[in-house]
């Protein structure tokens, strides 16, 4: 402290000094000083440093007062808060003194100052916001002084920005002081007051608002001059984009207004207009809806607006295009008028419609009616601020017409993109002949938009310019070259070159690619490392595209080959390039040998050597691996012997590396190896490939163990004699991941293929996977498979144990799946039998044998399942488990489908005459068949039989409630098509079972104990979570704002619903932004509550680690509604963050959430 304390009074002292460098040094070193974080001054010193900054605000050296400003901001954190007020006190005096220079230099400390106070001192915050208010409200309605009076109106918006909610008090008064500075002659004045108006609306009260809005609304009526009403408007568009969810009730008087006013001679008040059209269209969604059809009229009618010049040589000249630079363009630059305003309409009403398009995909089919061909006219647009703003219009469209996943569960949604898509393609000829021109402008600004919006024509249809390459071609060229472009021109040219590759025809560019190379290969030895990076990926395509290795083609592709390998392998050879060239040039070189190496047989002596260099590199080996495993898999099986015997210990050490990717990469490539090359492998060669293996082979990594299989099937069909050395090795490994539980999928049948190849024993036990890889190996040799069944049979029939009677019918049903048994007498009757063991083990695989029986032969097997439901009551569950396997085997193919199509109707007859079985077990099966996967046809039936049916949510009975929303849940979450039209009738009663019946609470006596017991949860636990999947399946046919009511129910309800409804609330966020915003004060209050909640000193464990859940779970919540755009405005989420931040434990809670929030992006790019 003491040294400190030395320090700066030395530093105090140099400030006094006479020499001006000596003064700004001093100062200097304090401002160092201060910002570090353990500095602490003593009294005296905070004394000082505050009364001499103050002191050198007024140096007659600009560079010290600048200093000295900056010193305040972290002074202000460093002093005790009677320091604070005397320095906020000084610098009101200032403000207003006569002495120009000063009052700049107090107005900027004093902005300092606002924007450095600690947010968690809330205390000192608001003392020292209610006495700069007052001095500023003063100085504002003086008018003494425009320039103190614009410093005064910029500090106060500084001040209610950060710290509105704080001066609530102070509202009114602010209010008066700036409502007759609207009027103000200065119009910077009138700019600021808006501004600081637009601040006030977000957190201001009711009251406060409707007054503002009522004075607004009342002026702009009165119209009292032509400068004050653009003022007015411009007012109301800047409240309505800073607190747009309260505007909406005041959107009905103003627009008849706006529409009035923008009908005026007066190109700047019909901007304004036009914008303020735009910030409702955004932020008033809802209300601003009976009003678009006037919006896109006015905007598309004044989009055209340009009075003072002639477009008719437009079209006359659109065909005549000469590739000659100097000339083109020069008519758009002839003329010139600085008093022309009307640019400003048209871009307006471009940004307008942009918006509208943005947020209504409802009307996309009217907008390819009316506002496309609008758009597309006006790209002859002479103003390149405004042409770009209408490309932005016109990609919006484009993105809206997007074909989406949730939207193609809906029939309906699908007819409208099939219908849109077509209307779009009409009209991409229109578009291109417009585009055209644009592509050879001077300016690169609009030859980026034409680039772009061409990017997203062909993601959104891919195709779209099949018939249009030639008129493109010539663009391109001259964006790529040197004299016509700068590298971002370049590299959005590139860009599109390879969007344009990718998603059309290889045919389509072989009568091009003699213009299109030359350019490219240029590019790809530009001294810039991003053109040539981008400049690779396009070759990579170009090489595809000349020898498609998939389709047959008549196209000579051998010209260009020596141009592609050449240029590439420069880049190849180079060591000291960027990181991402030297990825791109080694998987363009993977490309091109894949694709081309029969052509260059020459050459691999060259280029193989430099990829074995590439692969011991430890930047480059896993690029390298993807490159070598195209190679290898090629089809023109390119020799690779000259390396493979370096390569194999070099890829076999890559196996022990502490990298999946690398891991992964290297086993796909040496399986490849083996298949395609496995005449040039020799035992020796394999050995140290086959070793590194076993560790791999284990559940903790399914994919990798999967891949080892692969490899190891691979090598027992083509390499034996290298695999007969290994298998004491392995195989204890093989059979201890056969054992896990988590064996499934791609891994499980990766073990029946290794099964197959060598034919081996297998281990008894894992009884599911056991079944399935007997029966691949039984399916080696049809013939016996009739006698293995009988061998199981006999083991059923007279079984040793439940265990090998399990096992038997489990094999059985495997080996049925695939093989017909009905000729089999005894068979049926066996596994029927087996459904009466004691063992409850056997009955299941009884059961799940049944089911895939039948599958082998579903014309005998399914009537006979049917008939018995219906004739064994007791039996019901069981046989209904076997069905439920029948309709999941049968719906994983498009032939299972259509053989299970002929019993559909007797199938749901079934089921929904159990439905309301007595046997809960039995409803529950019933409840979740039909919708794992149903065969399409069914829907028809299965609408009609939801229709009719009577409502489940009647039924007294708790469970067959809680059961029907499973059902229903299933349907929403399967096939919301099901669903949506009954929706209006389920809704209602769903959001029933959400609200909490006192009459199911009731108390249990645990000795000296009671408990509550709530009967109803599990059902409000199954509505909620059937609103969770209709806000994934079904959204665009909920009110939201009803759903919202009964989130926010479930944010006070048990534990387990407020987990779901945290769930809810992010998606929600997400995807209604500006319906959540609107509900937000009310979703807070819950979320706080829990936040603020402690757990009991006498509580246990589990109560405490629940609680912390809840805490984790309801700040993900928190900073979802932080993502929404201006929901940190609102006063009530901004306390309650403010709150969190000020409380350690909380504070690093939420860091941390956030931090996990936040998505890392690996910055390596995949090139496979």
């Amino acid at each position: 402290m003491a040294s400190v304390s030395y320090h700066i009074a030395n530093l105090l002292e140099k400030m006094t000094s006479t020499d001006k460098d000596y003064r700004f040094m001093a100062t200097n070193d304090l401002m160092t000083e201060l910002q570090k974080d353990s500095i602490k001054l003593d009294d005296d010193s905070e004394r000082k440093v505050v009364k001499m900054l103050l002191r050198l605000l007024e140096d007659k050296n600009g560079e010290v007062q600048n200093l000295a400003v900056k010193c305040l901001g972290p002074l202000v954190n460093k002093v005790k808060e009677f320091h604070v007020y005397s320095i906020v006190e000084s610098l009101c005096d200032h403000m207003v003194s006569e002495r120009e220079q000063l009052r700049d230099m107090s107005s900027l400390a004093l902005k300092t100052v606002i924007n450095e106070l600690p947010a968690s001192s809330t205390a000192l915050v608001a003392n020292i916001c209610k006495r700069v208010t007052d001095r500023l409200s003063e100085a504002i309605v003086r008018q003494e002084d425009v320039s103190v009076q614009l410093e005064a109106l910029d500090i106060l918006g500084d001040l209610l920005a950060r710290f509105g909610s704080l001066l609530i008090s102070f509202h009114p008064n602010i209010l008066d002081a700036l409502l007759p500075q609207l009027a103000s002659p200065r119009l910077a004045v009138r700019k600021r007051t808006i501004i600081a108006l637009s601040h006030l609306v977000v957190s201001c009260s009711p009251q406060i608002y409707a007054r503002l809005m009522d004075f607004l609304i009342e002026e702009l009526a009165k119209n009292s001059s032509m400068s004050t009403t653009r003022t007015y408007i411009q007012c109301i568009a800047a409240i309505s984009r800073q607190a747009g969810h309260r505007f909406g009730e005041y959107l009905e008087r103003v627009m008849p207004l706006i529409v009035q006013y923008v009908a005026v001679d007066d190109d700047e008040l019909r901007e304004y207009c036009i914008s303020a059209c735009e910030a409702f269209t955004l932020r008033c969604p809802k209300e601003i809806t009976p009003h678009l059809s006037t919006i896109v009229e006015m905007c598309l009618k004044y989009i055209t607006h340009d009075p003072n010049y002639n477009y008719d040589d437009y079209d006359d000249d659109e065909g005549q295009m000469d590739m000659d630079e100097d000339d083109d363009g020069e008519e758009d630059d002839e003329y010139s008028d600085d008093d022309d305003m009307s640019w400003k309409v048209r871009r307006s009403s471009a940004k307008c419609l942009e918006a509208v398009i943005s947020t209504r995909h409802e009307m996309l089919i009217e907008f390819y009616k009316t506002v496309s061909p609008q758009l597309i006219n006006r790209f002859k647009e002479r103003e390149e601020n405004v042409k770009v703003d209408i490309f932005h219009a016109y990609m919006a469209l484009l993105r809206q017409t997007r074909p989406s996943l949730s939207l193609s569960l809906d029939p309906d949604a699908m007819e409208q993109e099939e219908s849109t898509i077509s209307m779009l393609k009409q009209q991409v000829p229109a578009l291109v002949k417009s585009v055209h021109r644009q592509m050879k402008e001077k300016s690169i600004k609009t030859r980026q938009g034409c680039f772009a919006l061409l990017t997203e024509l062909v993601q959104v249809y891919p195709g779209a310019l099949t018939h249009h390459i030639p008129a493109l071609i010539p663009g391109i060229q001259f964006s790529l070259g040197d004299k016509n472009s700068s590298s971002n021109m370049k590299i959005d040219t590139l860009a599109f070159v390879h969007c344009l590759l990718v998603h059309h025809s290889g045919e389509v560019f072989h009568q091009h690619i003699g213009e299109l190379l030359p350019p490219v290969v240029t590019c790809v030895a530009d001294p810039f490392y991003k053109i040539t990076a981008e400049a690779l990926l396009v070759l990579q395509q170009i090489v595809k595209v000349i020898r498609p290795l998939d389709l047959a083609s008549s196209f000579d592709f051998t010209p260009y080959t020596g141009d592609l390998y050449h240029c590439t392998l420069a880049r190849l050879r180079a060591a000291d390039l960027d990181q991402e060239v030297k990825e791109r040039a080694i998987a363009c070189m993977g490309q091109i040998i894949s694709h081309l190496g029969d052509h260059l047989q020459g050459e691999l002596g060259t280029c193989l050597p430099i990829f074995l260099d590439r692969l011991r590199n430890e930047i480059t080996r896993l690029t390298t691996v993807k490159a070598l495993t195209k190679v290898a898999a090629s089809p023109l099986r390119i020799d690779l012997r000259s390396i493979l015997g370096e390569a194999l210990p070099v890829l076999a050490s890559f196996l022990r590396k502490n990298q999946r990717a690398l891991k992964l990469a290297t086993l796909t490539l040496l399986d490849t190896v083996v298949t395609n090359y496995s005449t040039a492998l020799s035992p020796q060669m394999l050995d140290k490939v086959l070793v590194e293996l076993p560790p791999l082979i284990n559940e903790s990594d399914l994919h990798i163990a999967q891949l080892c299989l692969t490899l190891l099937t691979s090598t027992a069909k083509l390499h034996k004699s290298s695999l007969g050395n290994f298998l004491q090795l392995t195989m204890p490994d093989v059979m201890a991941l056969v054992r896990s539980p988590l064996l499934q999928g791609g891994a499980l049948k990766a073990m029946q293929d290794l099964f197959e190849a060598v034919a081996s024993s297998i281990h008894k036990q894992a009884y599911h996977s056991m079944a399935k890889c007997v029966a691949a190996l039984t399916l080696t040799h049809p013939s016996e498979a009739v006698g293995v069944v009988n061998r199981f049979l006999m083991d059923v029939t007279n079984p040793r144990s439940p265990t090998v009677q399990s096992f038997s019918l489990l094999a059985i049903g495997e080996i049925g799946k695939h093989i017909d048994l009905s000729g089999i007498p005894q068979l049926k009757d066996a596994v029927v039998a087996s459904f009466s063991s004691p063992s409850e083990e056997v009955k299941s695989a009884a059961s799940y044998a049944l089911g895939h029986l039948s599958c082998g032969n579903l014309q005998e097997y399914l009537p006979f399942v049917l008939s018995e439901i219906e004739a064994n009551p007791k039996r019901q569950y069981l046989l209904l488990h076997s069905l439920k396997e029948i309709i999941s085997l049968q719906s994983k193919s498009a032939e299972g489908v259509k053989v299970l199509q002929g019993f559909v109707s007797d199938i749901w007859a079934q089921l929904f005459r159990h439905t309301e079985c007595m046997e809960e077990g039995t409803r529950n099966v019933v409840a979740d068949s039909p919708y794992q996967t149903s065969p399409q046809p069914s829907i028809a039936y299965c609408d009609t039989a939801l229709a009719t049916s009577s409502p489940p949510y009647k039924i007294p009975d708790l469970n067959v409630r809680r059961v029907a929303l499973v059902a229903f849940n299933s349907a929403a979450h399967n096939k919301p098509s099901l669903v949506r039209d009954l929706l209006d009738t389920i809704l209602p009663q769903l959001y029933n079972e959400t609200k909490v019946r006192k009459e199911l609470i009731r108390e249990v006596e645990m000795g000296p104990f009671k408990h509550t017991v709530d009967d109803g949860l599990d059902i409000r636990k199954a509505a909620f979570e059937c609103m969770y999947t209709l806000l994934e399946t079904c959204l665009d046919r909920v009110d939201i704002y009803v759903f919202l009511e009964h989130v926010e129910g479930g944010l006070r309800d048990h534990y387990d619903i407020k987990m779901l409804t945290y769930l809810m609330l992010t998606r929600l966020a997400h995807l209604c932004p500006q319906a959540v915003l609107q509900r937000l004060e009310r979703l807070v209050e819950p979320l706080r509550t829990t936040v603020t909640t402690k757990v009991k000193a006498n509580s246990v464990k589990q109560e405490y680690e629940k609680q912390d859940e809840l805490k984790r779970s309801a700040m993900r919540a928190v900073a979802a509604l932080l993502t929404i755009p201006d929901a940190d405005k609102n006063p009530q989420l901004s306390e309650f963050v403010a709150h969190i931040k000020s409380t350690p434990e909380l504070q690093s809670l939420f860091e941390s959430i956030q931090r996990d929030a936040c998505p890392t992006h690996d910055a390596m790019m995949d090139l496979s």
